[in-house]
Protein backbone atom coordinates (compact mmCIF):
# COMPACT_ATOMS: atom_id res chain seq x y z
CA UNK A 1 0.00 0.00 0.00
CA UNK A 2 1.10 3.31 -0.91
CA UNK A 3 0.11 6.97 -0.07
CA UNK A 4 0.13 9.69 -2.22
CA UNK A 5 -0.49 13.58 -0.71
CA UNK A 6 -1.53 16.56 -2.74
CA UNK A 7 -1.20 20.42 -1.08
CA UNK A 8 -3.09 22.81 -1.85
CA UNK A 9 -2.19 26.71 -0.32
CA UNK A 10 -5.93 26.53 1.12
CA UNK A 11 -6.79 25.37 4.69
CA UNK A 12 -8.58 22.29 2.94
CA UNK A 13 -6.23 20.16 1.93
CA UNK A 14 -7.09 17.40 -1.17
CA UNK A 15 -5.35 13.97 -0.11
CA UNK A 16 -5.44 10.34 -1.18
CA UNK A 17 -4.36 7.15 0.11
CA UNK A 18 -3.29 3.64 -1.87
CA UNK A 19 -5.28 0.63 -0.15
CA UNK A 20 -4.87 -2.70 -2.01
CA UNK A 21 -6.02 -1.52 -5.83
CA UNK A 22 -8.68 1.08 -4.67
CA UNK A 23 -7.05 4.88 -4.15
CA UNK A 24 -9.45 6.41 -2.03
CA UNK A 25 -9.27 10.20 -2.36
CA UNK A 26 -10.31 12.20 0.51
CA UNK A 27 -11.25 16.30 1.78
CA UNK A 28 -8.89 17.30 5.15
CA UNK A 29 -10.03 19.60 7.25
CA UNK A 30 -8.98 20.76 10.44
CA UNK A 31 -9.87 22.99 12.93
CA UNK A 32 -10.29 23.52 16.72
CA UNK A 33 -11.48 20.08 17.59
CA UNK A 34 -10.51 17.13 19.66
CA UNK A 35 -11.43 14.40 17.80
CA UNK A 36 -11.14 13.12 14.00
CA UNK A 37 -14.13 11.91 11.88
CA UNK A 38 -14.28 10.86 8.23
CA UNK A 39 -17.93 10.85 6.44
CA UNK A 40 -18.66 9.66 3.29
CA UNK A 41 -21.25 11.08 1.53
CA UNK A 42 -23.97 10.36 -0.94
CA UNK A 43 -22.08 11.42 -3.78
CA UNK A 44 -19.24 8.94 -2.53
CA UNK A 45 -17.23 12.10 -1.73
CA UNK A 46 -15.11 11.41 1.48
CA UNK A 47 -13.98 14.02 4.31
CA UNK A 48 -12.07 14.04 6.74
CA UNK A 49 -12.81 16.49 10.13
CA UNK A 50 -9.54 16.63 12.17
CA UNK A 51 -7.47 18.33 15.07
CA UNK A 52 -5.15 21.41 13.81
CA UNK A 53 -2.11 19.42 15.82
CA UNK A 54 -2.96 16.20 13.98
CA UNK A 55 0.14 15.62 11.69
CA UNK A 56 -0.32 14.04 8.06
CA UNK A 57 0.58 11.14 9.23
CA UNK A 58 -1.80 10.49 11.49
CA UNK A 59 -4.70 11.30 9.42
CA UNK A 60 -3.56 9.12 6.39
CA UNK A 61 -2.94 6.46 8.94
CA UNK A 62 -6.51 7.41 10.54
CA UNK A 63 -8.29 7.03 6.77
CA UNK A 64 -5.71 3.81 5.91
CA UNK A 65 -7.29 1.54 8.75
CA UNK A 66 -10.71 3.11 7.69
CA UNK A 67 -10.62 2.30 4.53
CA UNK A 68 -12.31 -1.23 4.47
CA UNK A 69 -15.36 0.64 6.05
CA UNK A 70 -14.71 4.09 3.58
CA UNK A 71 -14.99 1.37 0.41
CA UNK A 72 -18.45 -0.82 2.08
CA UNK A 73 -20.04 2.91 2.37
CA UNK A 74 -19.25 4.43 -1.47
CA UNK A 75 -20.70 1.14 -2.91
CA UNK A 76 -23.62 1.08 -0.82
CA UNK A 77 -24.05 4.55 -2.25
CA UNK A 78 -23.84 3.93 -5.79
CA UNK A 79 -27.52 2.54 -5.87
CA UNK A 80 -28.29 4.96 -2.99
CA UNK A 81 -31.92 6.68 -3.31
CA UNK A 82 -31.45 10.42 -2.95
CA UNK A 83 -34.06 11.63 -0.08
CA UNK A 84 -37.50 13.39 -1.91
CA UNK A 85 -39.01 17.04 -1.91
CA UNK A 86 -41.92 17.72 0.04
CA UNK A 87 -45.29 18.12 -1.98
CA UNK A 88 -47.73 20.24 -1.71
CA UNK A 89 -49.84 18.74 -4.92
CA UNK A 90 -50.95 22.24 -6.35
CA UNK A 91 -50.67 23.37 -9.73
CA UNK A 92 -47.47 24.51 -10.97
CA UNK A 93 -45.29 22.06 -8.82
CA UNK A 94 -42.92 20.31 -10.56
CA UNK A 95 -42.67 16.45 -10.96
CA UNK A 96 -40.32 14.38 -13.22
CA UNK A 97 -41.09 11.56 -15.54
CA UNK A 98 -38.36 9.53 -17.15
CA UNK A 99 -35.53 12.09 -16.31
CA UNK A 100 -38.26 14.89 -17.72
CA UNK A 101 -39.83 17.52 -15.67
CA UNK A 102 -43.24 18.44 -15.99
CA UNK A 103 -45.60 20.85 -14.31
CA UNK A 104 -48.44 19.85 -12.27
CA UNK A 105 -51.99 20.90 -14.05
CA UNK A 106 -55.13 20.35 -11.53
CA UNK A 107 -57.98 20.89 -14.17
CA UNK A 108 -61.90 20.06 -12.36
CA UNK A 109 -63.76 17.67 -14.61
CA UNK A 110 -67.57 15.85 -14.52
CA UNK A 111 -65.61 12.32 -14.59
CA UNK A 112 -66.20 9.12 -11.80
CA UNK A 113 -62.73 8.44 -12.17
CA UNK A 114 -59.56 10.45 -12.17
CA UNK A 115 -57.16 10.66 -15.06
CA UNK A 116 -53.78 11.46 -15.08
CA UNK A 117 -52.52 12.47 -18.55
CA UNK A 118 -49.38 13.91 -20.42
CA UNK A 119 -49.60 17.13 -22.45
CA UNK A 120 -47.60 19.48 -23.86
CA UNK A 121 -45.10 19.79 -20.95
CA UNK A 122 -47.89 18.92 -18.19
CA UNK A 123 -48.83 16.18 -15.78
CA UNK A 124 -52.64 16.79 -15.84
CA UNK A 125 -54.94 14.83 -13.13
CA UNK A 126 -58.53 15.57 -14.12
CA UNK A 127 -60.81 15.51 -11.46
CA UNK A 128 -64.74 15.56 -9.99
CA UNK A 129 -65.73 17.81 -7.00
CA UNK A 130 -63.55 18.87 -4.37
CA UNK A 131 -59.84 19.03 -5.98
CA UNK A 132 -57.95 17.94 -2.27
CA UNK A 133 -54.19 17.34 -1.70
CA UNK A 134 -54.82 13.79 -1.14
CA UNK A 135 -57.26 13.18 -3.97
CA UNK A 136 -54.43 14.68 -6.48
CA UNK A 137 -51.83 12.65 -4.74
CA UNK A 138 -53.35 9.95 -5.06
CA UNK A 139 -54.13 10.06 -8.55
CA UNK A 140 -50.64 11.03 -9.05
CA UNK A 141 -49.39 8.21 -6.74
CA UNK A 142 -51.57 5.39 -8.63
CA UNK A 143 -50.89 6.49 -12.30
CA UNK A 144 -46.90 6.78 -11.40
CA UNK A 145 -47.41 3.47 -9.87
CA UNK A 146 -48.90 2.00 -13.05
CA UNK A 147 -46.25 3.02 -15.60
CA UNK A 148 -43.33 1.89 -12.96
CA UNK A 149 -44.96 -1.29 -13.09
CA UNK A 150 -45.34 -1.84 -16.72
CA UNK A 151 -41.94 0.27 -18.23
CA UNK A 152 -39.77 -1.93 -15.71
CA UNK A 153 -41.06 -5.11 -16.30
CA UNK A 154 -40.33 -4.21 -20.06
CA UNK A 155 -37.09 -3.13 -19.42
CA UNK A 156 -36.19 -5.91 -17.42
CA UNK A 157 -37.49 -8.51 -19.70
CA UNK A 158 -35.47 -6.14 -22.39
CA UNK A 159 -32.15 -6.20 -21.00
CA UNK A 160 -32.33 -10.45 -20.28
CA UNK A 161 -32.62 -10.83 -23.57
CA UNK A 162 -29.50 -8.55 -24.59
CA UNK A 163 -27.26 -9.17 -21.31
CA UNK A 164 -23.80 -10.68 -22.09
CA UNK A 165 -23.88 -12.59 -18.26
CA UNK A 166 -23.74 -16.37 -18.65
CA UNK A 167 -26.63 -16.45 -15.94
CA UNK A 168 -28.05 -20.28 -14.26
CA UNK A 169 -30.90 -19.27 -14.03
CA UNK A 170 -33.21 -16.42 -15.15
CA UNK A 171 -33.88 -13.79 -12.35
CA UNK A 172 -37.37 -13.20 -10.92
CA UNK A 173 -38.48 -9.52 -10.96
CA UNK A 174 -40.07 -8.04 -7.95
CA UNK A 175 -41.40 -4.47 -8.08
CA UNK A 176 -41.12 -2.90 -4.24
CA UNK A 177 -40.99 0.66 -2.93
CA UNK A 178 -37.73 0.85 -0.47
CA UNK A 179 -36.70 3.66 1.67
CA UNK A 180 -33.54 3.92 0.58
CA UNK A 181 -32.52 1.78 -2.44
CA UNK A 182 -32.82 1.91 -5.83
CA UNK A 183 -32.37 -1.61 -6.73
CA UNK A 184 -31.30 -4.50 -4.89
CA UNK A 185 -30.47 -8.45 -5.14
CA UNK A 186 -31.74 -11.43 -3.09
CA UNK A 187 -29.09 -14.45 -2.53
CA UNK A 188 -32.16 -16.68 -4.61
CA UNK A 189 -32.06 -14.52 -7.51
CA UNK A 190 -34.62 -12.25 -6.84
CA UNK A 191 -33.84 -8.67 -7.93
CA UNK A 192 -35.84 -5.97 -6.85
CA UNK A 193 -36.60 -2.22 -8.38
CA UNK A 194 -38.17 0.58 -6.72
CA UNK A 195 -41.18 2.06 -8.59
CA UNK A 196 -39.58 5.46 -7.93
CA UNK A 197 -37.33 4.86 -11.10
CA UNK A 198 -39.85 5.76 -13.26
CA UNK A 199 -38.87 9.71 -11.99
CA UNK A 200 -35.00 8.95 -13.66
CA UNK A 201 -33.94 8.52 -17.49
CA UNK A 202 -34.25 5.07 -19.18
CA UNK A 203 -30.33 5.01 -18.89
CA UNK A 204 -30.26 5.10 -15.55
CA UNK A 205 -32.95 2.59 -14.96
CA UNK A 206 -31.27 0.16 -17.10
CA UNK A 207 -27.81 0.72 -14.97
CA UNK A 208 -29.94 -0.53 -12.03
CA UNK A 209 -31.01 -3.27 -13.69
CA UNK A 210 -27.43 -4.41 -14.92
CA UNK A 211 -25.83 -3.50 -11.59
CA UNK A 212 -28.24 -6.07 -9.92
CA UNK A 213 -28.29 -8.59 -12.39
CA UNK A 214 -24.65 -8.39 -12.01
CA UNK A 215 -25.29 -9.29 -8.25
CA UNK A 216 -27.13 -12.32 -9.62
CA UNK A 217 -23.73 -14.05 -10.49
CA UNK A 218 -21.60 -12.11 -8.04
CA UNK A 219 -23.45 -11.05 -4.91
CA UNK A 220 -20.62 -9.00 -3.23
CA UNK A 221 -19.00 -5.58 -4.65
CA UNK A 222 -15.49 -7.59 -5.28
CA UNK A 223 -13.60 -6.81 -8.53
CA UNK A 224 -14.85 -9.45 -10.48
CA UNK A 225 -18.60 -7.74 -9.92
CA UNK A 226 -17.01 -4.25 -11.75
CA UNK A 227 -15.60 -6.11 -14.07
CA UNK A 228 -18.67 -8.09 -15.11
CA UNK A 229 -20.45 -4.51 -14.73
CA UNK A 230 -18.19 -2.53 -16.85
CA UNK A 231 -18.46 -5.47 -19.69
CA UNK A 232 -22.19 -4.72 -19.89
CA UNK A 233 -21.82 -0.84 -19.24
CA UNK A 234 -18.92 0.85 -19.84
CA UNK A 235 -20.41 4.19 -18.91
CA UNK A 236 -21.48 3.12 -15.82
CA UNK A 237 -19.82 5.62 -13.58
CA UNK A 238 -21.00 8.28 -14.97
CA UNK A 239 -24.17 6.89 -15.52
CA UNK A 240 -24.45 5.78 -12.02
CA UNK A 241 -23.84 9.97 -11.19
CA UNK A 242 -26.27 11.37 -12.85
CA UNK A 243 -28.65 8.75 -11.03
CA UNK A 244 -27.55 9.31 -8.01
CA UNK A 245 -27.89 13.11 -8.82
CA UNK A 246 -31.70 12.60 -9.63
CA UNK A 247 -35.19 13.60 -7.35
CA UNK A 248 -38.48 13.51 -8.36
Amino acid sequence: MSIALKNTDSTDRKLSIQYGENRITFLLKQSDRKTLAITVHPDMTVEVKAPKKASLPEVKERVLKRAPWILKQQREFETYLPAQPTRKYVSGESFRYLGKQYRLKVIKADQPVPAVKLKKGYLEVHLSGKTDQAKIKKALDDWFRKKARDLLAERFQAYLKKTKLKLRQEPVLDIRKMKTRWGSCTNGSKVILNPELIHVPSRCIDYVIAHEICHVIEHNHSKRFYHLLAREMPDWKAVQKKLNASSQ
